[in-house]
């Protein structure tokens, strides 16, 4: 069957857009094959710097026929009835209307019949409106033109069963690119023109012509050539392994050509990590590093050129670059290192943090002083975790991290250890903004776990206070990530925190700098912690579920709101979750919700709640008694055994318990008794099952 072909050829295209946008141009155009009833059996998306496109195979030659029936009005109606419904049907008489009976009554129908259109005539309309639909995160309009696209759009290469599809697109301003058949190769290697007939053929002749349009391709040749120069070297030295880095550098060329270069032994003594950094972050490289994991005085650059020397030329040119790099840094940290973290950190008061919460100083202040409260409730030593506290941002200061930002609290480690810091002070400097994604190893050190949970908590505490929270995407302050951050650093080292009232002793220190500069209209001041710990547990449950935890039971436990403690909470799901994958359990739910039904549907019908204790005095039969007396022992017990994790398993025990009380309790009893005190007093005895139980967990968000 016949197959579309797509290539929007333009100037360079970040690499940082391209998946995105393949992703987008693939929805856009399938959206409008299926609008256009037009179906296919693959799609295949590429790109390069200059270009994006797709094919979509087995689309039909033509647009399927339409039937369609309308009904009109009835027969006998005044003609502006009738004469608007042949406008909207497009007829000229109602003589190619039929009359048909619908309920007694005789009624117009239009049936419209429309012969389906070649597909070549409905997809000019669906590319140019696919083009102008896809969404860039920044755009540019050229020379005289109006349409706006990421980069200059220079040729629209559009073929249907290997004819150029009729259309172009309208640019505002100049001539419109008319789709053709034709593209070019490699800007350099082959810039020259290329006729093509189908998808195959495309990629066939633009390899010839120095561009591979698959990124999947490219990127399994640069690993690949990559790898191959590392062994032209010594059979010692691996490529460090940067899927982030392979997958930009896959953006940015056509055609992959590794080339080898060196940097000199002396810039060896800087951190590894600004090694790394210049080479990656600045100039793309791969670094080279040793079976131990030590950098090598080389990296793998990758061209988008061959050149006849073998690759000398361009080796030379990345090694005079990096060099010049690599002296800067150099140059950075001998300077750097005169001045001890310590004698940095009065410095910060001139970085201002936010307008309304002060210096980056008065920020430290208040991470220092939470710091030191965590550190007595996890036991980390407390001096040590307000010193790391206090020199934790003191790098912002430094040359080294104002030319390499991706550093922060890297180099500070360093210059901590330079200082004489002791190593804990040292790491926790380090590792105070991590764990900053999923993937981020967690801090499992006790002083680093402390001031990375204070700097997280004044993060959060700080920006509910002022009310500059995230919407929909957008999250300019990174709440999200600290809030993740706070999630791991609490669970996976299983931490026993009050956070509740770490975010209102993080919000009293916040507000210190607004009473000192009397800005204190519009703060958040009592509801802020409350809201900033429900984001935090709102985080928590969809990272539970990601991790196949039951949403209901996290919704259950999380709907009671009666601690702060997101492990204890955690355990209680873990807990209700052994409960309910028992007999008892299962059966236990069933009777809940039985009583729960009940007591709903005679609480609407009274228009009052049933809340309180039977009187024991009314009972008239042992089932009733006896579901009382054990209810009675669940309530006095529940508190105690709800205080400590290891007793939740106590706890959903007690609650089996009353099942059997209760089988027998709606065997036996009628509760909606003729006499209106045994009735109201049997309703008090099945509020006291939803009080009870309903101190685990509402039961009533439970599935299933």
């Amino acid at each position: 069957m016949p197959e579309l072909l797509l290539e929007l050829l333009s100037e360079e295209i970040p690499a940082r857009m391209q998946d995105r946008a393949r992703a987008d141009l693939e929805r856009l155009i399938t959206d409008g094959l299926k609008e256009a009833g037009l179906g296919w059996s693959g799609v295949w998306t590429f790109s390069t710097p200059r270009r994006i496109g797709l094919s979509v195979e087995g689309l039909p030659e033509r647009q399927p026929d339409v039937r369609q029936e309308r009904k009109g009005p009835r027969v006998g109606s005044p003609d502006k009835a009738t004469d608007g419904f042949l406008r909207s049907v497009g007829f000229d008489s109602l003589d190619r209307c039929e009359v048909r009976e619908v309920k007694g009554a005789d009624f117009w129908f239009a049936v419209i019949e429309r012969k389906g259109a070649a597909t070549a005539d409905a997809l000019g309309g669906i590319v140019t409106g696919a083009i102008r639909s896809m969404g860039w995160p920044k755009s540019m309009r050229w020379g005289d033109t109006a349409f706006q696209w990421v980069r200059p759009l220079h040729n629209i290469l559009c073929l249907f069963d290997g004819r150029p599809v009729p259309g172009s697109l309208d640019i505002g301003g100049g001539e419109p690119l008319a789709f053709n058949g034709s593209t070019v190769g490699h800007r350099f290697l082959a810039p020259g023109g290329i006729a093509v007939s189908s998808a195959a053929d495309y990629r066939a002749k633009l390899e010839k012509a120095f561009v591979l349009v698959d990124p999947a391709e490219r990127r399994a040749r640069i690993e690949e050539a990559a790898k191959e120069e590392a062994l032209t070297i010594t059979r010692h030295y691996f490529i460090r392994e940067d899927r982030a880095l392979l997958n930009e550098v896959t953006g940015l060329v056509e055609w992959p050509v590794a080339v080898t270069g060196r940097f000199d032994a002396e810039f060896m003594e800087l951190p590894p990590e600004v090694l790394i950094t210049s080479m990656r972050s600045h100039q793309k490289y791969f670094a080279l590093e040793t079976a131990d994991k030590q950098i090598a005085p080389f990296f793998i650059a990758i061209a988008d050129m061959e050149t006849g020397d073998g690759g000398k030329s361009v080796a030379a040119g990345n090694e005079r670059v990096l060099r010049a790099r690599l002296a800067d840094a150099q140059f950075f940290w001998d300077q750097d290192i005169e001045i001890p973290l310590s004698g940095r950190v009065e410095a910060l008061k001139g970085i201002t943090f936010h307008t309304r919460l002060g210096t980056v100083l008065e920020r430290v202040g208040r991470i220092e002083k939470l710091a030191g409260e965590i550190a007595e409730l996890i036991h980390a030593d407390r001096r040590r975790s307000t010193n790391a506290a206090r020199l934790a941002k003191a790098d912002l200061t430094t040359g080294m991290v104002g030319e390499f930002p991706e550093l922060q609290g890297i180099m500070g480690r360093y210059y901590a250890l330079e200082g004489g810091e002791h190593a804990a002070v040292a790491d926790a400097i380090a590792e105070h903004y991590a764990p900053q994604g999923p993937s981020e190893k967690c801090p499992d050190s006790r002083v680093s776990i402390a001031v990375a949970l204070a700097d997280k908590i004044d993060t959060l505490a700080a920006f509910w206070l002022i009310g500059e929270t995230p919407t929909g995407s957008r999250d300019p302050y990174g709440l999200r990530r600290a809030a993740l951050g706070v999630i791991r650093l609490i669970l996976e080292n299983r931490l026993r925190l009050p956070l509740l009232e770490m975010l209102r002793q993080a919000t009293d220190e916040a507000l210190r700098p607004a009473i000192a500069s009397g800005t204190l209209t519009g703060l958040n001041r009592d509801d802020g912690p409350r809201q900033a710990f429900q984001f935090i547990v709102d985080r928590l449950k969809v990272y539970l579920r990601e991790r196949g935890v039951r949403h209901d039971l996290v919704d259950a436990v999380f709907a009671i709101g009666d601690e702060d403690d997101l492990l204890g909470m955690l355990a209680r799901v873990k807990a209700l979750d052994n409960l309910l994958g028992s007999d008892d359990g299962e059966n236990l739910l069933i009777a809940y919700r039985r009583a729960a039904n009940i007591l709903r549907i005679e609480e609407k019908k009274d228009g009052r709640s049933y809340d309180g204790q039977p009187d024991s005095e009314l009972f008239k039969l042992l089932e009733e008694s006896e579901l009382d007396q054990e209810l009675v022992l669940a309530k006095l017990r529940m508190p105690e055994r709800m205080e400590k994790e290891e007793s939740y398993g106590e706890a959903m025990t007690a609650l089996a318990a009353l099942r059997g009380p209760m089988d027998r309790f709606f065997d036996a009893v009628k509760v909606n008794d003729e006499d209106p005190a045994l009735r109201e007093n049997r309703l008090l005895l099945l509020s006291n099952i939803r009080s009870v139980m309903g101190s685990v967990a509402d039961f009533s968000r439970i599935e299933g």
